[in-house]
Order: C-alpha cells, then structure tokens, then sequence
C-alpha cells in the first residue's frame, strides 16, 4: 500500500493570523485532530491539538493569560512539516511518523498538497492488519498521577512523556485517563480565571489539645478529575493485537490500559502499533 491508498482528502487549513479559537473549533466540527498551516497558498505549518494542549498551563497569574480567541494559529504552529509524495510507502510512512515523533505528513504532489496521512490512516494499512502478537510485547509503561493533581502537573507530566496518563484513586484503582484531546478541546475559561470553589476542611488543634474541623471556602484551578476521561477500557495483558485493535475500533479509541488481573501493568497505544509496523 501506498500513501494514496490510506491518505485522507481533502484537507482542511487555517491561515497563521486566525485564532487558536477559530481552528479548535473547526476541529471539533469536524472532528479532526490538526489542521494545515497555509500563507499564501503555501504550506508553512501545522497546528495540531497536543500543539494547543500543552500551552494551557495555568501556573501565570490570571491577568497574564491571553484567552484563546486572542492568540494567532502562528504562535503554536509546528513550522517546516515533513511531506510526502503519493507513492511512498506505508512502512517509510511509519518509520517517518516514529523516526520524527510526529502525527501526520502533509502529501504532496507538484508543489501541490493533495492529501494528509495520520496516525488513523495508517491503521488501515495490511502491515496493521497483519501483526497477531500480544499485547505485552510492545506495550509501554504508564504515567500516572492522582485525580486531585493540578492541570499544570498533569501538563508538566504529559509533555515530558510525550504522552497521555492514567488518574488514579486514592486506593490505587483507575479513576479516568488524559489524553491531548481532553487538555485541548478542555473548556477552561471560567477554571482559569480562578473561580472554582471546593469545599474542603481543614483540623485546627483546640488550646486543650483537642481537634476540631472547620469548613471553609477555597478557590482552586481545574485538576485532573475535571478533564480526565472515565470509565477507562482495559485489556488483559495476554490479549492478542487483533482482539486489541478490533476494541480500540469498536470504543473509538487509540489506547488500552493493560491489565494483569486487578493491576495496571502498561498500556497498548497507536504509536506502538505503528513503530511496530516501521521495523
């Protein structure tokens, strides 16, 4: 197979001066995860939504912080994409996509693009169709943080990864997953402006050694629960990679935390499935 034969067209794009507003919600009405850069009927850049993700920490003071709707495409875009022509290999395709740490490639044809290849693409591909192995051989280890864990940690944690976390429960169990899909299209507006407020209690020792509660208010920024997504679909780790991808499919997604009995062991995701493709 060949880029042709999996790319997908036509391609949607934003110029560099539109809003990050603009172009998450294009995304969102179509569904897609990234959109072409063009200046001039030049490709110049892509945007994608880990590109939005990472740069909605919250850590500045609220007075800093440019609402979305304020920020240009250009200051996220990723400039100088990889491309591809139409008769390049899938297995190239996958090595490029694991070599570069990169999502899609922009097909290109005289000078003209004609098409884009994702990671999605790609899992339509024979190569994919055909591994057969367990899932615990090409499975990797997983972050993880608590479900109480600020939106900044959670941000810190994923971009130093390069990759999504599992929340847990105080007693250890899955409370949900983050992805770059929730930190990009997370609504956060009225979180970043600081106006969430919990109630929480805090002891307070009494003169006669005595301890007493005492309730109050207390503003907090958005944490891991309010993102995250739950329930989490898991596997066994001696599933097979068909019976794998088939619930992958089937759930619409491109992970699985991988089970041995009642505890994590590490999670089967696209990227792997794809690097195992390239060798």
């Amino acid at each position: 197979m060949f880029a042709r034969d999996v790319m997908t067209a036509p391609v949607f794009f934003v110029s560099p001066d539109e809003t990050i507003a603009y172009a998450r919600n294009l995304m969102v009405k179509h569904k897609i995860s990234r959109l072409l850069v063009m200046e001039e009927g030049r490709l110049t850049g892509i945007l994608t939504k880990k590109d939005i993700a990472y740069h909605i920490r919250q850590g500045e003071p609220a007075w800093r912080r440019r609402p979305i709707d304020q920020i240009p495409v250009g200051a996220f875009t990723t400039g100088n994409p990889i491309v591809v022509a139409p008769d390049a290999g899938i297995k190239k395709i996958a090595g490029i996509f694991a070599g570069n740490n990169i999502s899609s490639v922009p097909v290109v044809e005289a000078g003209h693009v004609v098409g884009i290849i994702t990671k999605t693409d790609l899992m339509k591909s024979t190569l994919v169709r055909n591994l057969s192995c367990p899932v615990k051989d090409i499975m990797e280890d997983v972050a993880t943080v608590s479900r109480y864990h600020s939106l900044d940690h959670v941000i810190t944690v994923m971009s130093e990864r390069d990759d999504k976390v599992v929340v847990l429960n105080n007693d250890g169990t899955i409370a949900g997953i983050i992805t770059e899909t929730n930190l990009a299209f997370f609504n956060n507006e009225k979180k970043t402006g600081g106006v969430v407020k919990k109630d929480v209690t805090i002891g307070r020792y009494e003169r006669a050694g005595g301890m007493s509660g005492q309730n109050l208010h207390t503003v907090e920024s958005a944490v891991a629960e309010d993102v995250m997504t739950s329930p989490v679909i898991t596997v066994q780790i001696k599933t097979v990679l068909p019976d794998a991808l088939e619930l992958m499919r089937k759930n619409h997604i491109n992970s699985l935390v991988v089970m041995e009995h009642d505890t994590i062991s590490g999670i089967i995701k696209r990227d792997d499935i794809i690097k195992e493709v390239a060798k």
